[in-house]
């Protein structure tokens, strides 16, 4: 009986092995591009929040504010100390809000952490297999 005809040929082997890298790759690619795009449509959408928020809140300070200067001004506080006490307390709190919102993004993590993971994964299987 002859037991060539059963087994691939090195030329197939190798053949079947770019193709299924060629795969492997393609579908790396894809993954990658699934994850980064969930991400950065998550972060998105949270920015939006936030300037949405940002505007309400910042329509809300500025009539506070006003309140602030003239409750200080009936109080019998002279009009230009009593926005200029006011201007450094806000000035103060947002400079706070800038240095916290600043260090959250700063530490957001958009690299696709799966990817990587299963690409490595894959080298060490490529490894393995041409060894």
């Amino acid at each position: 009986m002859d037991d060539r005809r059963s087994e691939p040929s090195l030329g197939q082997l190798f053949g079947d092995l770019t193709r299924q890298l060629s795969t492997l790759i393609r579908q790396e690619v894809d993954l990658a591009r699934t994850e980064v795009t969930a991400k950065v449509t998550g972060t998105a959408r949270d920015s939006a929040l936030i300037g949405v928020g940002g505007v309400l809140v910042y329509a809300a300070i500025l009539t506070l504010i006003a309140t602030a200067v003239l409750g200080l001004i009936d109080a019998g506080v002279e009009p230009w100390i009593a926005a200029l006490i006011v201007a450094l307390i806000v000035g103060a709190i947002g400079a706070v809000l800038i240095v916290v919102g600043r260090d959250r993004l700063a530490s957001a993590d958009l690299a696709p952490t799966r990817t990587i993971e299963t690409l490595r994964d894959d080298a060490e299987l490529v490894k393995e297999r041409t060894r």
